[in-house]
C-alpha cells in the first residue's frame, strides 16, 4: 500500500525513455503568445498585468544592478507556479516533487549570486560571514557557522519546494483513497471526507503558487545582498 502513495513521484517513462523532458516542454506550450493586434484579448491583459505587478515588486527593492535578472526570475517564477498547478490534475506528474529537479533550479541561481558578490564587492561579500562587533574568541567559529549557513541556502529552497509539494500530494491521495474505501460501508462520513479532500485541494492550489513565490522571493534576496 505505501509503495503504490509513493509510486506518483516516479519519473515517468515510455518504452524506456524518461518523459521528464516533456513535462518542463509542455508548461511553456500553454502561454499566449502576444497578437499583432493594438488590443490583445482578456487572457493576455491578465498575463500582462500579472507578469508588470511580480516583477515591480520582486525587484522593487534592488539596485539597477539586479534588475537585470528581471527576465531570470519572473520567467522561473511562472514556469514554477505552472508546473505546480498542472500537478494537481489526475494523472499527471509533478516533477517540482524531484529533489534533483529543484537543487538543479536552486544551485546555479544561488552560486550566480555569490559569484557575482566576490566579483563586485568582494569585501561586502566576506564581510556577511563574520557580523561586526563579534569578540575575538568567537570569530573562527562564526566564520564557520556563517560558511555552513551561506552553503545550507541552496539546499533549503530545493528541500523546502519538494518538501511542500510532495506532503500535499501525499495527503490529497491518502483522503482519496479513505473517501473511497468508507463510501460503501459509511456513505456519511466518505461525503464528508470528500468535502475535506475538496477544501484540501483549494489548500493545495494556494501552495503550489505561494511555494513557487517563495521559491523566487528567497533568490531574489539572496540576490539583492551581493549587488
Amino acid at each position: 500500500m505505501m509503495t503504490s502513495f509513493f509510486d506518483q513521484f516516479m519519473s515517468p517513462t515510455y518504452l524506456g525513455v524518461p518523459l521528464m523532458a516533456l513535462a518542463f516542454i509542455l508548461p511553456w506550450l500553454l502561454f499566449p503568445s502576444p497578437a499583432p493586434r493594438w488590443l490583445n484579448n482578456r487572457l493576455l491583459t491578465l498575463q500582462s498585468w500579472f507578469i508588470n505587478r511580480f516583477t515591480s515588486q520582486l525587484l522593487a527593492p534592488m539596485n539597477m544592478g539586479g534588475h537585470k535578472w528581471a527576465l531570470i526570475l519572473t520567467s522561473l517564477m511562472i514556469f514554477l507556479i505552472t508546473l505546480n498547478m498542472l500537478g494537481l490534475l489526475p494523472y499527471t506528474f509533478t516533477p517540482t516533487t524531484q529533489l534533483s529537479l529543484n537543487m538543479g533550479l536552486a544551485v546555479p541561481l544561488w552560486l550566480a549570486t555569490v559569484l557575482i558578490g566576490l566579483r563586485n564587492q568582494p569585501t561586502a561579500a566576506l564581510g556577511h560571514l563574520l557580523p561586526e562587533g563579534t569578540p575575538g574568541p568567537l570569530i573562527p567559529v562564526l566564520i564557520i557557522i556563517e560558511t555552513i549557513s551561506l552553503f545550507i541556502r541552496p539546499l533549503a529552497l530545493g528541500v523546502r519546494l519538494t518538501a511542500n509539494l510532495t506532503a500535499g500530494h501525499l495527503l490529497m491521495q491518502l483522503i482519496a483513497t479513505a473517501a473511497f474505501v468508507l463510501l460503501p460501508l459509511m456513505p456519511t462520513v466518505a461525503g464528508l471526507t470528500a468535502i475535506v479532500l475538496f477544501l484540501l485541494t483549494i489548500l493545495e492550489v494556494a501552495v503550489a503558487m505561494i511555494q513557487a513565490y517563495v521559491f523566487v522571493l528567497l533568490m531574489s534576496l539572496y540576490l539583492q545582498e551581493n549587488v
